[in-house]
């Protein structure tokens, strides 16, 4: 069966789409299963990266030091956020392959044992985060005032990661479950209560005395443990097919060490990912603050470019779980080619785009003449690499959501580490391209994982992994 998208119908499918109703993708067409999962997917990935804009807009009010103290705290949380998608990586390959066996029952225990698994290792980094919050930051070579002052968003911060973790693995049943649009409604409303409460909470109203910057922690913590608790209400009342009601309380270990070995691949691609950035940005950082400021906006820029490649991807990830997890791996190739079809000809688009007017963009984060200009030139340069990005992206979550996360994190090691930092270092460097050379470096090595997952796709080993 096909399914053709015209302007006279796209509206009429998106509103289908954030329906909230539960399906079964393992029958029917396969364009408009990818459809109906990516609007709310990308919807998703937006509020997620609200969060982070939101606190920062009104901690900047509280001058510089408070500004670093959240910097600080978010590069170090950056380990908890590698958990809880490596987690909810190996949550979405579980209960998705049990859901297209239609075996809803142990996609429920499934479940279950992973939030079990969240909690265990949030409360391991929750305890020595509150005590040792100070030590931590004067780890990180944070200043007196920022360690004597402010050391309480950050042990507020690592206290409840419990809520960062849980908030992860819960959307991930939701999305693996075939309704993705609960998963999206849970960070509209965790975001909107974040962004009432931070002002009332920073800086006081009537009674609520001005908290400062523990303030953003509490009323950040609220708004996830708010969205935490209706989405437990909603297992453990819902009508979905993953429901807690019948499940029994009791750890079962034996699943999940399953589950902490699936995703300690995908907590290592993310590792990988994220400290070849912080390697490159050091990198850039040698040629002044200036070049420094244009990439740090040109990235902020890039990562909301690539949020609706993300969405699609992790719509392909589902889409590869439940029909591998149907016996039809047939099928889960077909999605995955027609995911990464469509967020090649999206992430073109966004590509030209960008490439034609960097300096558009630019200009609304900084008025500077020369940090517009360097951030366009490092923004045109990675933006020629988008259409292969996107079909790397898709590539990546088909064989995260049908349990292959190793085969990702041995290319990631390859490109990242092996390809990605000498290259950066030897054009930037030893032949003089400067920061340019950092740039074309991302462009080649995103490049080449892409062509190495491309090998390992075709070559179709995932299809018969055990889940």
């Amino acid at each position: 069966m096909t399914h053709k998208y015209t302007f006279k119908n796209i509206f009429i499918e998106i509103k289908d789409a954030l329906k909230g109703e539960e399906r079964d993708y393992t029958t029917g067409s396969l364009k408009r299963a990818v459809f109906l999962l990516s609007v709310p997917m990308v919807l998703e990935m937006l509020m997620e990266s609200v969060f982070a804009v939101t606190d920062i807009f009104f901690v900047s009010k509280l001058g510089s030091d408070a500004i670093a103290t959240v910097g600080i705290t978010e590069s170090l949380i950056t380990i908890i956020y590698a958990l809880a998608v490596g987690l909810s990586v190996a949550t979405a390959a579980i209960v998705s392959r049990r859901t297209g066996e239609k075996n809803h029952k142990e996609a429920a225990i499934s479940a279950y044992q992973s939030v079990v698994t969240g909690i265990m290792i949030s409360l391991i980094i929750a305890i020595p985060g509150i005590l040792f919050a100070k030590d931590i930051l004067k780890a990180m070579n944070a200043s007196s005032a920022i360690i004597g002052q402010f050391s309480g968003y950050t042990s507020i911060m690592f206290g409840s990661n419990v809520v960062i973790m849980l908030l992860f693995i819960n959307n991930a049943v939701f999305r693996s479950a075939g309704n993705p649009v609960i998963a999206m409604r849970v960070l509209w409303f965790a975001n909107i209560v974040n962004i009432l409460l931070d002002p009332v909470f920073i800086f006081g109203l009537g009674p609520i005395p001005a908290m400062g910057i523990k303030g953003a922690a509490i009323a950040t913590t609220t708004g996830r443990g708010l969205a935490v608790l209706y989405q437990f209400y909603l297992l453990a009342y819902g009508k979905g097919k993953i429901n807690f009601r019948q499940v029994s309380l009791r750890p079962r270990f034996k699943l999940i060490g399953q589950i902490i070995r699936l995703s300690s691949g995908s907590v290592s691609q993310y590792i990988i990912a994220t400290s070849s950035w912080i390697i490159l940005m050091r990198f850039v950082a040698g040629y002044g603050s200036e070049v420094l400021a244009g990439y740090t906006i040109a990235l902020r820029i890039i990562v909301f470019a690539l949020l609706p490649a993300m969405g699609i991807s992790h719509a392909a990830s589902t889409l590869v779980g439940q029909n591998l997890g149907a016996g039809n791996p047939d099928r889960a190739v077909r999605s995955a080619w027609i995911a990464g079809k469509l967020n090649m000809w999206l992430m073109g688009i966004i590509s030209v785009i960008l490439i034609l007017m960097p300096k558009s963009f630019i200009s609304i984060f900084s008025a500077e003449k020369l940090i517009i200009d360097l951030g366009a030139a490092s923004l045109r340069i990675v933006s020629i690499g988008f259409v292969v990005y996107g079909l790397g992206m898709v590539l990546v979550n088909s064989l995260n959501g049908a349990g292959d996360t190793q085969t990702p994190f041995r290319i990631n090691i390859i490109c990242f580490w092996i390809i990605e930092i000498p290259l950066a270092w030897l054009l930037a460097g030893k032949i003089g391209w400067e920061q340019q050379g950092v740039f074309w470096a991302i462009v080649i090595a995103e490049t080449m994982m892409t062509l190495m997952m491309l090998y390992f796709f075709r070559k179709g080993q995932w299809k018969f992994k055990k889940v």
